[in-house]
């Protein structure tokens, strides 16, 4: 497993922007899978966007296709979340996961290792 912290929430206005980091330990994080998830108030948390090991295959959920762009730096442990275009419906904590399996994965099942979460909040 690997230890994960994320970074970059805040207060925005809508249609502002947001980058959230990730910082991995761990000496092989080029060999995860990673992933972002958020929870809203009163729901459940959901996925948000996956990126394979290479940086080459990404995955979107819906409601964020076309606003959010997951990256990673592999070189600096660090996986990123780009969020453009904010609505208050974005208004969550935000979670990096990581797994040791190659793939896009939008099942939270099917992460290892979870950082703390943080919030983001998109006021109208």
């Amino acid at each position: 497993q690997v230890q994960l912290v994320e970074s970059g929430g805040g207060l925005v206005q809508a249609g502002g922007s947001l980058r959230l980091s990730c910082a991995a330990s761990g000496r092989t994080f080029s060999s995860y899978a990673m992933g972002w998830f958020r929870q809203a108030p009163g729901k459940e948390r959901e996925f948000v966007a996956a990126i394979r090991w290479s940086a080459g295959n990404t995955y979107y959920a819906g409601s964020v296709k076309g606003r959010f762009t997951i990256s990673r730096d592999n070189a600096k442990n660090t996986v990123y979340l780009q969020m453009n275009s904010l609505k208050p419906e974005d208004t969550a904590v935000y979670y990096c996961a990581a797994t040791s399996r190659n793939g896009l994965f939008t099942l939270q099942s099917r992460y290892d290792s979870w950082g703390q979460g943080t919030q983001v909040t998109v006021s109208s």
